[in-house]
């Protein structure tokens, strides 16, 4: 099941056709997005069908599917070609970041880079958490996920490395730099929700392409080992790292640079297609 926020209301998406929440569970859904990463909703969305009314999707109408997250949780390092090309040894336990929740933007938002020369991509699988929980073991950890999404850890490589103290949050939560979507894809949806292909390229060159099953910590591991501390509430959100490819680790390193298009998908759930330009956004 494909779920989306079009126009700023939470709707079903099938055969490229939408369903209004709102307006087809007669009011029992309301419709605001954040509704759509509620479990409990999600035998109802299920048995929704499309009508003779049904319009086309616009994707230029599409927004964050999550737009209001809680909190949202970062992977440092989770795959071995990102640590490699990092420079750093194999984690033996999740390395954790926040990103603060008014990062969020849409799938095909303009990312203003302001005055910044050293503008990074991260292209991420992104989880919803459908169902709160302390404590929840990896054996149950699915049942806690709204869906699965894709994410872009927009960074600014100066002040995340700026001495004499990193600032990886902060360099991670512009606003903005947190464009995520186009759909909020239920596991029931994926034959393996756990292995898929994620790619990114900029103006149309390949950057980064890797499995989600190379993953160092799997997500129900990342599930467990997270709430063993914090509760993971609904709506929370979590990027769970990136591969290998980023442009900080290139020789020479290469960031963004005004006017280029960065488009990131994944496997099953579609692509993200934001243009960077200098300056702030109007």
């Amino acid at each position: 099941m494909h779920l989306a926020n079009v126009n700023g209301r939470g709707s079903v998406i099938i055969d490229n056709r939408v369903i209004d929440v709102e307006e087809a569970t007669d009011g029992s859904i309301s419709s605001d997005p954040m509704e759509l990463a509620n479990n409990l909703n999600h035998s109802i969305l299920s048995e929704l069908t499309l009508n003779d009314g049904s319009p086309q999707l616009d994707e230029s109408k599409l927004g964050p599917p999550v737009p209001r997250p809680g909190k949202i949780i970062a992977i440092a390092i989770n795959y071995r070609s990102h640590a490699e090309e990092a420079k750093k040894e194999i984690p033996t336990e999740p390395h954790v970041m926040a990103k603060f929740p008014t990062c969020v933007t849409g799938p095909y938002s303009d990312i203003p880079m302001r005055d910044l020369e050293m503008v990074d991509y991260e292209a991420e699988l992104v989880l919803a958490i459908g169902k709160s929980g302390l404590s929840i073991s990896k054996a149950n950890a699915w049942e806690h996920i709204a869906g699965i999404m894709l994410g872009n850890d927009i960074s600014d490589r100066n002040e995340q490395f700026r001495l004499p103290l990193k600032q990886f949050s902060m360099a991670k939560s512009y606003d903005h730099f947190g464009p995520i979507g186009p759909v909020l894809a239920t596991p029931d949806g994926f034959d393996n929700p756990e292995d898929l292909n994620i790619s990114l390229n900029v103006d149309g060159e390949e950057r980064q392409n890797a499995r989600t099953g190379d993953f160092i910590f799997s997500i129900p591991v990342l599930i467990e080992w997270l709430s063993r501390y914090v509760t993971l509430n609904q709506g929370d959100l979590i990027f769970t790292g990136t591969p290998g490819g980023v442009g900080d680790s290139m020789d020479p390193p290469t960031y963004i640079r005004d006017g280029q298009i960065v488009e990131a998908t994944l496997e099953g759930v579609g692509s993200l297609r934001n243009r960077f330009i200098t300056g702030d956004m109007k």
